[in-house]
């Protein structure tokens, strides 16, 4: 594969992986049954793409680290709703906005739990993030809807700064398919007890978005990002992932015409421009 070919499909995982806040915003089931939903369809496209590579799931792992990776899925399913109830509350740019605050919470786990030392490059990353949380705050009331989105965005990404954190621990013999296989199959199945009943009353039309968000935007997004991989550096690819929020909101903005006001704008190139900048910090610490 080329070096476009690889640009094209990091890009095209990046708008995927963006687009999913759009579902969360045009559906009416619950943030609970959109989990249950894409990750059940996703547990499909990826066995489907294991299959393909002639390595299953299960293969080459021990019954630990099957265990692990099944915990950190039961956090993530966690993730996946606040984020849900972030786009439901708030809007598709305030909740990856603040989805995007997570490399913050990275730095502050790592600092507290695994006693590594803030540089000052930290320091700005914090500072700059929330400068920009600041302005984006439609308003510094509970009560608002916008800014309870934006909170349980916040929320999300600290979620998520914490399976960074943990995955740091887990097996390095699970490949990123593995991993992401029986993430997906916990977090179906810690759902399952909590969605069943609304998904036997869901009409055809949010099945047919469910298998979408679930095959397509996360199960092949996942595959491209796989694939790119291979001729694109980590770094590179980090880079182009941080522009996920750039994608749903300019999807949002010409799917359902929402278009950000400047504040938003300004605030969310300051959260954009500090994970950007984390993420090239950490690439030359590599």
């Amino acid at each position: 594969m080329s070096l476009p070919s690889a640009l094209f499909k990091l890009h095209a995982a990046a708008l995927l992986f963006g687009s999913t806040a759009l579902f969360g915003h045009a559906m009416r089931a619950s943030p609970v049954m959109i989990v249950l939903g894409r990750t059940g369809f996703a547990v499909l496209a990826l066995g489907l793409f294991a299959c393909y590579s002639r390595r299953a799931p299960w293969q080459g792992l021990a019954p630990r680290d099957i265990a692990r990776l099944m915990a950190a899925g039961v956090v993530l399913a966690l993730h996946w709703v606040t984020f849900f109830l972030a786009v439901r509350s708030g809007g598709v740019a305030l909740a990856t906005l603040g989805f995007a605050s997570f490399p913050v919470f990275v730095a502050l786990l790592e600092l507290a739990v695994l006693g590594e030392r803030m540089r000052r490059k930290d320091g700005a990353v914090l500072v700059l993030v929330l400068a920009g949380l600041v302005l984006i705050t439609p308003a510094f009331d509970l009560r608002n809807a916008s800014t309870a989105g934006l909170l349980w965005g916040i929320l999300s990404g600290a979620i998520y700064a914490a399976i960074a954190v943990f995955n740091r621990y887990l097996s390095n013999a699970a490949s990123s398919t593995q991993s992401c296989w029986w993430q997906c199959l916990a977090a179906a199945c810690v759902l399952a007890p909590f969605g069943w009943r609304e998904a036997a009353a869901l009409p055809a039309g949010e099945w047919l978005l469910l298998a979408c968000l679930g095959a397509v935007c996360t199960g092949l997004a996942y595959t491209m990002l796989i694939h790119a991989l291979e001729q694109v550096k980590a770094q590179t690819a980090a880079i182009v992932i941080c522009m996920e929020p750039v994608y749903a909101i300019a999807l949002a903005w010409l799917v359902f015409g929402t278009a950000p006001g400047a504040t938003v704008l300004l605030g969310g190139s300051l959260v954009i421009g500090a994970v950007m900048l984390s993420t090239l910090q950490t690439g030359k610490a590599a």
